[in-house]
């Protein structure tokens, strides 16, 4: 019987199991899925002393509250987000990318993520979670992962199998900056467009959309002028593509998007700026600035590298 656990007082919104996500699954219409910032997961797995890879708990504006209940665990939240601790005596403030302990009956209230979507909460431990296809990452569009492919909600129990029964505490000094230009790769179809359109992509700015998930990020702004065909046979598509239906308006596939699709692909978003992309809220603004492959590369090894190093300080 597990005796270490989470009791949800509140699910929050789009709470979710996630980890690094699955690999080689494309042909069978399997997107990735997995942690949609896998920098803030990193370092939410680091800072409790876990292996890189174990599930954490992903939420978005408003997180979970949970009583826990069980011998002493450390916690940790990364990202940009309020939280508080309530202990026997004391209420405490939250601290992104620090260690706190939490004793039988505290309880940790996520209020919000501020000025960004996505937060990160990790344990001391491993959560009691159902594999598929080699990982617990939950794609609630499709039912796929932990929790049998759905959100969390109020009164369920997070299970909690094994606890690291090292508690010292950790912390990282890092602050996440934000984004306004999106560097991309020009897409498959990118000759479909108008020079006009071509232009409105490069010089215009876009604003993000309420209507937007871990499917995809729907953009707003002037219309992009397509000049072959606004529809074609599907074909594959990856994380950062960036569609243009009919309506001229670009939409952005993140993590849990559909693996095939049949709008024309104007660009990509490099993978260095995905996780700052995914991170912008409603009504943000943003431009789109061109670079070719190899440039895309060198700055994903950069990014990569800085992420390392993050990791390399937390003490």
């Amino acid at each position: 019987m597990i005796k270490n656990y989470f009791k949800i007082l509140r699910a929050g919104i789009n709470t979710t199991y996630q980890d690094l996500g699955r690999k080689n699954l494309y042909h069978i219409g399997i997107p990735f899925s997995g942690a949609i910032d896998q920098r803030n997961f990193l370092i939410a797995n680091k800072l409790v002393g876990n292996d890189y890879n174990l599930p954490v708990i992903e939420f978005a504006y408003q997180g979970p509250q949970l009583k826990y209940f069980g011998d002493e665990i450390n916690i940790s939240v990364t990202g940009d987000v309020k939280f508080i601790l309530k202990k026997k005596k004391d209420l405490i403030d939250g601290i992104c990318y620090k260690t706190f302990t939490l004793e039988n009956e505290d309880e940790i209230d996520i209020l919000s993520t501020n000025k960004s979507v996505y937060g990160y909460l990790s344990v001391s431990g491993e959560l009691d979670v159902k594999y598929q296809w080699s990982s617990c990452s939950t794609n609630t569009k499709a039912n796929i992962g932990a929790n049998d492919g759905k959100k969390l909600e109020l009164n369920q129990k997070i299970n909690i199998s094994k606890i690291n029964k090292n508690l010292n505490h950790k912390s990282l000094k890092y602050i996440n900056t934000k984004i306004e230009n999106i560097r991309v790769l020009k897409g498959t179809n990118f000759d479909y467009f108008s020079q006009k359109g071509k232009d409105v992509f490069f010089e215009k700015e876009f604003t993000v959309s309420k209507l937007s998930d871990r499917m995809g990020m729907r953009l707003e702004g002037p219309k992009i002028e397509n000049i072959v065909d606004t529809n074609i046979k599907s074909e594959g598509l990856i994380k950062g593509v960036i569609q243009v239906p009919a309506d001229g308006n670009p939409i952005i596939m993140l993590s849990d998007h559909g693996t095939i699709g049949g709008y024309p692909k104007i660009g990509v978003v490099i993978s260095a700026d995905y996780d700052k992309l995914v991170q912008l809220t409603p009504g943000s603004k943003i431009k789109f600035k061109e670079v070719n492959l190899s440039s895309a590369e060198t700055l994903f090894k950069l990014y990569d590298l800085e992420t390392q190093n993050l990791i390399s300080q937390i003490q």
